[in-house]
């Protein structure tokens, strides 16, 4: 479920081109919070992977919900990790 909830994540994702040094810009409305920057398209897309990946272990770690995307969804326990 952890890597469907990555590509219903990536179909979503938003990309633009901005003046700077990684001009590729690239977002996930549904994940506030989640970006990325390239300075190619590949390296935007793969940075932008690791971000959403990076935002479902932080929630899972919290135990925050994590809503659905595309009709995926990732079951949280009400429980916090500790570490």
């Amino acid at each position: 479920m952890f890597a469907e909830y990555v590509q219903a994540a990536m179909e979503r994702a938003h990309y633009e081109i901005i003046d700077d040094e990684e001009p590729f810009y690239s977002e996930v409305p549904e994940l506030k919070g989640v970006w990325a920057t390239g300075k190619t398209l590949e390296e935007c897309r793969k940075s932008l992977k690791s971000g959403i990946e990076g935002w479902i272990a932080l929630r899972l770690r919290m135990g925050r919900a994590i809503h659905p995307i595309g009709g995926v969804t990732i079951n949280v326990s009400t429980e916090p990790v500790s570490v």
